[in-house]
C-alpha cells in the first residue's frame, strides 16, 4: 500500500473555490483504478491534512498524471495555498482492531 501525506494552508479568500475543487478532486479520485481511501482534517491552527491510500506506485502514479488532477494541482499552487507538502509512503506493516459492540450499546442490536 502506498500512502500519501498532504498537508496545505489556504489562502483566506479562496476557502470556496477549494472546498469546490477538493469536492470534484475528492470523486475522481474514487474513480482511479487502485484507490483505497482518502481522508482530510484540519488542524486547529488551519493546517489542512489529506491522507490518501492506493494499493499501488502505478495506482498513485495514474492519480498523479490525470489531467484533471494535474490542472488542480497547478491551480493549488498558483493561487489556493500559502503553503503545501507531501509526503509519499510506502506501507511496512498495517494491523487494525475494531471492537465489537456490546449488548445495549448502539449498533449491538440489542
Amino acid at each position: 500500500m502506498i500512502v500519501t501525506v498532504f498537508r496545505s494552508r489556504l489562502n483566506p479568500e479562496t476557502q470556496f473555490e477549494y472546498a469546490s475543487m477538493a469536492k470534484r478532486m475528492s470523486e475522481l479520485a474514487r474513480t482511479i483504478p487502485g484507490y483505497l481511501s482518502h481522508k482530510g482534517f484540519i488542524a486547529e491552527d488551519g493546517e489542512r491534512v489529506t491522507i490518501v491510500e492506493f494499493e499501488s506506485e502505478e495506482a498513485l502514479h495514474a492519480w498523479r498524471v490525470h489531467p484533471e488532477h494535474a490542472k488542480a494541482k497547478k491551480r493549488g499552487i498558483d493561487s489556493l495555498f500559502t503553503s503545501y507538502s507531501f509526503q509519499i509512503c510506502n506501507v511496512l506493516r498495517s494491523r487494525a482492531f475494531l471492537a465489537k459492540a456490546r449488548a445495549g450499546e448502539p449498533g449491538s442490536g440489542t
